[in-house]
């Protein structure tokens, strides 16, 4: 069942494609098989055209100050989701129906996630499922300063959480705490309630806690200015990932919060055969922390 909220998608973005407001998908895939987790790469054209509009814009390369979420174009502009976000069709998506929920006013993308931005991500998965998921700053993958949280849809070859499911201890209470054994990551799983059905008020509270619960944790606290050390959260299917980043690149390969849901997209079919040769998992440990036995979180490491 589509909701009134999908279809208003849908049709913004057939305006868009045919206004070419919206740039259009073509992908190739390519699946690798990692330690026995399975991975997708894919080469998408849109994140090409995003790289060469930065430089190739009328009058020389575009302000690095621009904001496009603080007077969002309204080719691609859905609506408001509760009082303080908007709804946005991502201009350079991985996918059909790729979302921007961004804050209405300007808010640091590294500053840390709150209560409305948990309904406003949890409005969308409870009427359409799919994978919410957020960039923590340009080492983790974010080309906005202004604070914004992504959706995509469930369908083939999208990130995900659910295969990592069964390396994952069965039968966890809601906000209990787990790490993947073959993720070698600095890292942290958390039990959730969110996902299509869930009521919004349900899932968001349910997400902040496990969000706050998992910085605490994995050290990820407030500098003096306020803001949070680089990090990527997903969330699917009433799980929550949250891992802390180092950089964005590794082996020149652009790593976000889709990455560790098992889809790393390149920029460039050449960086295909990059990750088929050191492997996926190879790209995202370099991209993160490695996980070691001091750095898994006390709590834990006292269950070991």
């Amino acid at each position: 069942m589509t909701t009134a909220f999908m279809q208003s998608v849908d049709l913004r973005s057939a305006d868009a494609r045919h206004s070419g407001a919206l740039q259009p998908i073509n992908a190739e895939q390519t699946e690798i098989s990692d330690e026995g987790l399975p991975f997708v790469v894919r080469w998408v054209s849109s994140l090409s055209a995003k790289d060469g509009e930065k430089v190739s814009l009328p009058g020389g390369p575009r302000d690095p100050d621009f904001n496009p979420f603080l007077s969002p174009d309204p080719a691609l502009t859905i609506g408001a989701v509760g009082d303080h976000h908007v709804a946005i069709l991502n201009k350079f998506p991985v996918c059909d129906r790729h979302l921007v929920l961004a804050r209405r006013l300007f808010e640091e993308q590294r500053a840390p996630l709150t209560l409305s931005d948990f309904a406003a991500i949890s409005y969308v998965m409870s009427g359409s499922g799919g994978v919410g998921f957020y960039n923590g700053g340009a080492e983790a993958g974010a080309s906005q300063r202004h604070k914004h949280l992504q959706w995509i849809p469930a369908m083939q070859g999208n990130a995900n959480l659910r295969f990592f499911v069964p390396g994952l201890p069965a039968g966890l209470s809601e906000q209990a705490m787990a790490i993947h054994p073959q993720l070698p990551v600095k890292h942290l799983f958390i039990r959730v309630q969110c996902g299509l059905g869930t009521m919004v008020s349900t899932s968001a509270s349910s997400l902040l806690k496990a969000f706050t619960a998992a910085c605490q944790q994995l050290d990820l606290l407030p500098d003096d200015s306020g803001l949070l050390p680089p990090f990527n959260f997903l969330a699917d299917n009433g799980w929550m990932l949250v891992v802390p980043r180092s950089c964005e690149h590794a082996y020149d390969v652009s790593v976000n919060a889709l990455s560790y849901g098992g889809s790393l997209y390149v920029r460039n079919r050449d960086q295909v055969d990059i990750v088929r040769k050191v492997g996926p998992l190879e790209v995202l440990s370099k991209a993160a922390y490695v996980a070691t036995t001091t750095t898994q979180p006390e709590a834990l490491r006292r269950r070991q």
